[in-house]
């Protein structure tokens, strides 16, 4: 039987008897664990992800949820891409094929045949170019190997930061998501009718995790936030994951950091050692998380930037090349790819930040790759400065009276921040769009799939 290392064009499907019904999968191989199987036989089931026919040899790309393997065929008319397929043949090592080996296959059975060709060709799928029809038909291009390993890289993140907080006596939490006021002020909210009345889709669980600290001390939790956000950017999401963490009894906003640079860098080392696979298939860097992340004041921050690269910015907080600038220095500086920024001035913070005096705050941000990942800092205890910081924007406290109402119970200093998981997992994976790391998007402009 002669092997072929590569896939090219492909001929039309054939047609044939189509199996229908399910089949037991007690005796399949994941694709994974092909290399420990040369020289036997073995069954496979999944997905088609390329075809070849060369006259009389036929070559199928085969994907699981493990990996892909190329199968080898003699005679046999080749399904169309996306069908499933159930594989017997003998195992081989292969040099140039996809993971060393490929299956010289016996018996090829059609589990259900695809009635169409996908609308893009998925091995091949690239999201520099037509992001907006990649995304159109995302239901279908999201089993592409490159989306795939997206999710699952994801997932691992987010697994890992629950392991890592379980393991430092943290205890997950689970918060409303139909709120009657916003966390931070009324800005950019979904609105919904709740019985007649008027309810929101919940920006974050700022307010219920920090009154949860007053009951198990260490929270977190991972559940979706809402943004009406009108910014149709390349970073920004209507409804992303959010891995949110609080704790009580902290010295400063120093415990944050401390905690956040342990846990993420926990995250990434569970993903170097999980998702080999799915890490090669992206032109990325893993961090080298035996450095420690800088910290820098908001101030001398913007002081470096306009000394050492020209550029002045103003306001309250960092413009996008200033983020991008003050990255570029952390690693030049320092080889870390994280750097956090602090001492933010009131005014750029929610009113739940705990105030420093002189118009900063000990609220924080952290940096990754030029870009935030994290807002976050130590918490306003205190019930009398809570109203104040209320009334100082503007805001009326009776709008907040039930969170305020903790606060005349004793909640001891506490800080914490938040992640944005599909954030992270683009700028470690080098994913342009961060669209393509949630299986399916929601921006200002898409509702569907």
């Amino acid at each position: 039987m002669t092997s072929e290392g590569s896939t090219g064009t492909e001929e039309p499907a054939q047609t044939r008897q189509t199996v229908t019904g399910p089949a037991s999968m007690t005796s399949r191989t994941l694709v994974r664990d092909l290399a420990a199987h040369v020289g036997e036989s073995v069954t496979l089931v999944g997905w088609v992800l390329t075809r070849r026919d060369l006259g009389g040899i036929g070559f199928l790309v085969v994907r699981d949820r493990s990996g892909v393997v190329q199968c080898v065929f003699e005679g046999q008319k080749l399904p169309l891409h996306e069908s499933c397929v159930r594989v017997t043949g003998t195992v081989a090592n292969h040099g140039k094929a996809p993971g060393g080996v490929e299956v010289h296959a016996t018996a090829l059975e059609v589990i259900t045949e695809a009635q169409v060709p996908p609308p893009v060709e998925l091995s091949k799928e690239e999201w520099h170019t037509n992001p907006d029809t990649l995304l159109t038909y995302r239901h279908v291009t999201v089993r592409s190997p490159k989306s795939q390993a997206a999710l699952a890289v994801k997932a691992s993140l987010v697994g890992a930061f629950r392991r890592y907080l379980d393991a430092h006596d943290f205890t997950e939490i689970f918060t409303p998501k139909l709120v009657s006021a916003g966390a931070e002020g009324g800005a950019n909210l979904f609105e919904v009718d709740f019985y007649g009345g008027r309810a929101y889709l919940a920006q974050s669980p700022q307010l219920y995790k920090q009154i949860m600290v007053g009951v198990f001390e260490r929270v977190y939790e991972t559940a979706p936030v809402y943004r009406a956000e009108k910014s149709h950017t390349n970073r920004h999401l209507s409804e992303y994951l959010s891995l949110d963490v609080e704790m009580g009894f902290i010295e400063d906003e120093s415990d944050v950091m401390d905690l956040e640079e342990a846990l993420l860098k926990a995250m990434i080392d569970e993903v170097a050692s999980e998702r080999p696979r799915e890490l090669a298939l992206f032109d990325t860097r893993m961090p080298d998380t035996s450095v420690a992340f800088p910290r820098i004041e908001l101030l001398a921050a913007r002081e470096l930037v306009a000394e050492r690269y020209g550029h002045v910015t103003g306001g309250k907080d960092l413009d996008p090349e200033a983020e991008r600038l003050i990255g570029r220095w952390a690693l030049e500086e320092h080889g870390s790819d994280f750097v956090f920024v602090t001492k933010y001035p009131e005014a750029a913070r929610p009113f739940y930040t705990y105030p420093e005096g002189n118009g900063l705050t000990r609220g924080l941000d952290l940096i990754f790759r030029g870009v935030e990942i994290t807002s976050g800092g130590q918490r306003v205890h205190q019930h009398d400065v809570l109203v104040q910081e209320l009334e100082k924007r503007g805001m009326d406290p009776a709008a907040f009276s039930d969170y305020l109402e903790v606060f005349k119970h004793g909640m001891p200093p506490h800080g914490g921040f938040a992640i944005g998981a599909e954030r992270i997992t683009a700028l470690l994976l080098g994913i342009p769009n961060i669209r393509f790391t949630r299986a399916f998007p929601r921006d200002s402009q898409r509702l569907r799939p």
